[in-house]
Formats: structure tokens, sequence, C-alpha cells
């Protein structure tokens, strides 16, 4: 907690901090923006006090909030990382670890996962040298369709790596009966999904290992950073090795010789003795986090719990304005036994003759409404996919379809009732002279 602001500095800076992060957003005259930071003065003052203390490395702001967030998804460990995209690939490359000797994933390996969603899902397999597997998705959820999953596997399938697509959760159960059938890994992309339930069970705690994004556009926000959860200790000091330059040792920033024999051991080539601090049992990375930013994720965690209720209100508020308009447009939907923590509500045009998605896109963005895509749509659409080695099993129907008619509108907490009255009042009138 704060140790280094003095009382009298904090009040001198909280109506200074909180004249700077006013974000009050009128329909008609402000752009609404699908996603925002929500931020108050205390948010600020752990970053400061994080600054004052002068420990810019992870420190003991990291610790808490790898600890607080570990119980608040419900996972053994967390681990921070400096974005939701370094955090996949950090576990993406923990499962590639020779000391999970034949459960390590190899070259040419494949991984089944989606093409509707976000590059950064499937680039650390692709990076790596594994071949992608494609199986579609449904619509009104936009997860993977999970009767098609069991004949995308073959001898080389060794994991499936897919997100809870905007906050919705995949079917987890059938899921796990196939990872542990076939003995696959599961990778939780949960970065769209922080504080999200299956079951009553948080997800990011089901998979063998699961990520998180702190971008300002997510649940809770760091500026940048996220993180990984992992519940096997062995992943665990495989996790932090590739996080931290590939180092053997597992010492804490600042800590020595937390194994008990720093002098005493002998890897790989090395003569016996060598400092265990530099030796790499990986070819990892440096993706840690700064303290600043930790400082400030565990005081937005506080209110991680009031977001993700605002995000659901939103989510519902809209679905029932949007009621009306069912004849045009397919809405969104929770997946079965699930609670989403909703990233955003997801709108897809059913009859693509007499309403253009882009052109409907483009008059709501000429009106101050944000609007997004899918992400990549259909990624083996995109330039830099073109040409990478994949399967795809069946059809991508589906994918094409949201490729081409999906667009989704922001359900952040800055939102509320006012916005999304103007946002339908546009839709409606679109509606009328479109058709």
């Amino acid at each position: 907690m704060i140790k280094y602001l003095n009382k009298n500095i904090i009040e001198t800076l909280k109506p200074e901090i909180e004249k700077n992060i006013e974000n009050s957003i009128i329909p008609g005259e402000d752009y609404i923006p699908v996603s925002g930071k929500v931020l108050d003065a205390k948010d600020i003052l752990f970053g400061l006090d994080s600054v004052i203390e002068g420990w810019l490395t992870s420190g003991r702001y990291t610790k808490e909030f790898e600890n607080e967030l570990s119980k608040y998804i419900g996972s053994k460990k967390s681990i921070l990382v400096n974005s939701g995209s370094s955090a996949n690939l950090v576990a993406f490359y923990s499962l590639t670890s020779d000391k999970l000797k034949s459960k390590a994933i190899k070259k040419g390996d494949e991984i089944i996962t989606v093409a509707a969603g976000f590059p950064t899902t499937i680039n650390p397999a692709i990076q790596f040298g594994c071949v992608p597997v494609f199986v579609d998705i449904k619509l009104g959820t936009y997860n993977i369709n999970i009767d098609n999953i069991e004949q995308a596997i073959t001898n080389k399938t060794k994991a499936i790596m897919i997100a809870h697509t905007l906050g919705n959760p995949f079917d987890l159960d059938p899921i796990i009966d196939i990872c542990q059938k076939y003995n696959l890994w599961l990778i939780e992309d949960n970065c769209d999904a922080l504080g999200a339930e299956y079951k009553g069970r948080k997800t990011g705690s089901f998979g063998d290992a699961s990520t998180q994004s702190f971008y300002p556009a997510h649940h809770i926000t760091t500026g940048e950073g996220g993180s990984l959860n992992i519940n096997s200790r062995k992943l665990q000091q495989i996790a932090l090795s590739f996080r931290d330059w590939g180092r053997d040792c597992y010492c804490e920033t600042g800590c020595d010789n937390t194994c008990g024999k720093r002098f005493n051991w002998k890897l790989g080539e090395l003569p016996f003795g060598y400092d265990h601090k530099y030796t790499y049992s990986h070819i990892g990375f440096n993706l840690k986090v700064t303290d600043m930013q930790a400082a400030l994720g565990l005081n937005q965690l506080n209110k991680i719990d009031k977001f993700v209720i605002k995000r659901r209100d939103n989510h519902n508020i809209l679905h029932e304005k949007l009621k009306k308009l069912e004849d045009h447009f397919i809405l969104h939907e929770p997946t079965k036994n699930s609670n989403p923590s909703w990233f955003g509500y997801m709108i897809t045009i059913r009859n693509s003759e007499f309403i253009k998605r882009d052109k409907l896109v483009r008059f709501l963005e000429n009106n101050k409404i944000g609007t997004r895509l899918l992400f990549a749509g259909n990624i083996l659409k995109q330039p830099a996919y073109l040409n990478i080695k994949h399967r795809v099993i069946d059809s991508l129907e589906n994918t094409d379809n949201v490729m081409s008619n999906s667009f989704w509108i922001g359900v952040w907490p800055g939102l509320s009732h006012n916005h999304y009255d103007f946002i339908i009042d546009k839709i409606e009138f679109f509606l009328k002279n479109e058709i």
C-alpha cells in the first residue's frame, strides 16, 4: 500500500489528478469510444508512490499484484509481463521447454485455434514453427465450434490455444474433456475476459496456462502490461525462465541464492559451480514490468468486480434495445453455463444484400460512435498470413461471415443509458433510410 506519499502531498496532488482524468462523454458532441480506461486519483497516487520509492523494476508492488491477481482468478501463480501479447508468447514458449520431455511442443506440431481473433493468440505458435489448425466459430457466441474440434486432431496435435471471445467464455467442459482424452495442452487467452465465469468459476483458472492483458482498453489497466496464470510449479519456473532472459535461476529481482546452491550447479557444459544467476536453460526474452505499472494495477484490481458488473449491465442495456431490430441483426449471446465479462457487444447483419456492414460502420463513425471489427476477421485473409503453413477443418463459413458482416460496440464502464439511446437512434435512422 502507499508508504512514501504523506498526507499533505496526497491532498495537494489529488484535485489536480482528478481534473486531468475527468472523462465525461456527451453523445453527439464527443466521440463515443468502444473502450477506455477508468482511473481515479488513487490509481495515479499508487503509481507515484512507487516512483518515489525509487525501486523502478519489479518490486513489492509487483509481488503484491501477482498475489492478489492469482487469488482473484483462482490460480496458483500469476506472473506479470509487459503486455497480453507477451503473456501469450511466454505461455506458449513455456510448453516448448525440453524440461517437459515428451510433452514438450516441437517444431512442426499442430495447434488447434480459430481464425476469427487477435493475431497474438496464434503468433507464438507460428513464430516457433508450429502449424495452426483452424476450426470455425459459431455465430451468436463467436467462440470455437466444439463439434469440429475432434476431427482436427492428428498425432501431431499438441495443444488448443483460443480466446474467450469478447469476454464470452468458450465452452470449457467439452474442450477440457477433449484435452484430457488426447493429452493436449490448453492455453486460455483470457485477455478480453477478466472476471468472466464458467459454472461459477473464473475463466483463466481452467487451462494449463492463461493470459491477461492490462492495456487501457481492457478490464483493468497498468498502461501496458499483462500476466500469465499457471497452476503447475514446473511450468511456473519454466515461464519465469522464458520471461527473464531464459536463465535457469528463479530468484526474484534483488534476491540471490534462493535455491541455496548458487555456486554448486553443474548444467550444460559449464564448469561446476558456474554462477546460477548467469546460467541459461532456455533461449528467452526480457518481458518484465516496472513496479509503477504493478502499483497502478494493484489498485485497479480493487475495482474489478464493479467494472465487470458495469460491463454486464451495459451489455444487457444494449441487448434489450437491439431486440426490436432482431430481424436485421444476429444479437450477441452468452455461452451456456457462463457469466461473461463482456469486452464488447457483437452485431452481425442477417441480410447483407440490404444492409452493408461497411456503410453502417462508416455512418456510425461519422456520427461519433466508435465501432470495431472482430480483430483480424479471418486471419488467413490478412497480408502477413497468406502464405503460412496451416490446416483448415471443414470450412470457415462463419468466420468469413463475421469478417464481412459483423462489428462490435463498446460496453466499457464509461458508457451508460444515454450513450446507448443515442447509438440505437442512429442505427434506426440508418435502417430507415437504407431499407
